[in-house]
């Protein structure tokens, strides 16, 4: 039975919340004032408190600010019949769930209370957040121990025992620069200069100038020298993000001073020497870009000497757990307020979306989520609409994602630990599924396709069980296919129709 505590000093109030809420499922107490309802909230331990601001005596905020300091996760809906702006902005900041003007819609209230008291339910199961990583890991903000990240660290120690160029590639919002800078902070120029400039970030015709620098009077503008990276950072390391979007004219400079060590600044005729180890990393594909000549060839063989290339973020979904540990923790270093926890839904929504943006879009998502919750948990209400929506996880009217966001069956047991978390289809078009018959597997697939008209059941299945298959072989085709119970040249086709060579690399 859920538990109501209305705290108004109104008696018509009162007895209108009891009208309106109790019966056989729900229990509704009172109480007069701030200091009569914190009293009954340590005796009766309610699932939902919905409070007055203004009241004799203790005045709501004052009781919601002691509400919040004994229990974090008790949801609490504020009314009051003087609403102001700054009345509203208080009470959310200090962790309201929600706040309503009197005289409030009744249906609008009611919608509000189910809302809350399903919060309050996934509250009792949040999962804490546990220390999953070392020290050393949230320094250098690299998470992760999936098999795609784990080749990652072994090619981040094996460069950072020399001075090798180094080419970071992997789609935007992967972590190319940390990856860069985790190369630098282990090399023996760890002491020295790291410099990171974003080739695509400045203007063509000031790209050359910002690398090489310029002597006075080079062009109209330079009343004065000016030193460029290669210099400022000699001895030390040198990121050149977005490389592939550099002019052909830098490329040709750049060339130069990997082969010599040599430049001239821009206006000048004195040879500067320099000692710069180069990092460069897109998220274009340079092969390309080479067989359409907007990529000098003999750069790319320049830079391309290691190449460290970064999985997508659903090509390592067993990793969302430690991400969303790692961003909590950052994220509540000198809060006042700093969220804990998460709940197993959150997880389950996390696991499923595709994550176009990658790592960014998570911390992003993240970040959003810990400023809107209300409550020490992330709740799926505080998750943005497009992370929901694109799981196909069914919503409610007030927009919260429904406790049946997964593919479970009655009884399926979801494990609060982040250890445990299953991790959803590669591609992202399917949810993460459970353990069951074939038949059952069938059922809660219609079932899924039923909440998202535009998935395709037989494509989307067949897709990832070619890629499970690879994964599974490391991608042998001659076993994948046996394992499939198809034929190598059925297998390649299959490859060659869902586009998993270009996302697998498969040859």
């Amino acid at each position: 039975m859920d538990k109501l505590l209305i705290i108004d000093d109104e008696a018509d109030i009162l007895r209108s919340f009891r009208r309106l809420f109790e019966g056989p499922e729900v229990q509704v107490n009172t109480a007069g004032s701030g200091e009569e309802g914190l009293a009954l909230i340590a005796e009766l331990k309610p699932d939902l408190v919905i409070m007055d601001i203004r009241m004799g005596g203790l005045n709501g905020l004052e009781t919601l600010r002691r509400i919040r300091e004994t229990d974090a996760r008790l949801p609490v809906i504020m009314m009051t019949a003087y609403g102001t702006t700054q009345t509203a902005i208080e009470a959310m900041k200090l962790g309201a769930f929600d706040y309503l003007l009197k005289p409030f819609d009744v249906p609008r209230m009611k919608e509000l209370v189910t809302g809350a008291l399903r919060a309050a339910g996934q509250m009792k199961g949040v999962v804490a957040v546990e220390p999953l990583l070392e020290a050393e890991d949230y320094e250098l903000g690299i998470v992760g121990r999936s098999p795609a990240m784990q080749t990652v660290f072994k090619l981040v120690g094996q460069l950072a025992a020399s001075d090798a160029t180094a080419l970071i590639t992997g789609e935007s919002g992967t972590g190319k620069e940390l990856v860069a800078r985790a190369i630098y902070t282990h090399s023996r120029r760890a002491q020295q200069t790291f410099v990171a400039i974003n080739c695509a970030a400045i203007p063509e015709n000031l790209l050359e100038t910002e690398l090489f620098g310029h002597e006075k009077g080079a062009f109209t503008g330079a009343t004065q020298q000016r030193i460029g990276k290669f210099e400022q950072c000699n001895r030390g390391t040198l990121f050149l993000d977005e490389i592939g979007d550099m002019p052909l004219t830098t490329q040709t400079k750049i060339l130069r001073v990997l082969q010599s060590g040599t430049f001239e600044r821009v206006g000048g005729n004195e040879t500067v020497k320099v000692d710069v180890r180069v990092i460069a990393a897109t998220h274009r594909g340079l092969e390309r870009a080479v067989a359409e000549r907007s990529f000098r060839e003999d750069l790319f063989y320049r830079l391309n000497v290691v190449r460290v290339p970064l999985p997508p973020l659903r090509d390592r979904r067993e990793d969302i757990p430690m991400l969303v540990d790692y961003f909590l923790r950052r994220f509540g270093k000198g809060t006042s307020r700093p969220i804990k926890a998460v709940v197993p839904e959150v997880l389950q929504i996390l696991a499923a979306h595709h994550w176009p943006g990658n790592v960014r879009e998570l911390e992003n998502v993240i970040r959003r989520a810990t400023v809107v919750a209300t409550g020490d948990a992330i709740l799926p209400r505080d998750l943005p609409p497009e992370v929901t929506k694109s799981t196909g996880a069914p919503t409610s009217a007030s927009g919260d994602p429904a406790s049946e966001v997964s593919l479970r069956r009655p009884g399926d047991v979801i494990s609060p630990s982040f250890r445990s978390l299953e991790p959803a289809a590669a591609s992202g078009s399917l949810p993460a599924v459970v353990e069951g018959d074939l038949t059952s597997l069938a059922q809660a697939l219609f079932r899924w396709a039923r909440s998202r008209s535009s998935l395709k059941i037989l494509p989307a299945v067949e897709r990832e069980l070619v890629i499970e298959a690879l994964k599974e072989t490391q991608g042998n085709q001659v076993q994948a296919a046996k394992l499939l119970g198809i034929t190598r040249a059925t297998l390649r086709k299959r490859i060659d129709k869902f586009g998993i060579r270009r996302e697998m690399n498969v040859s």
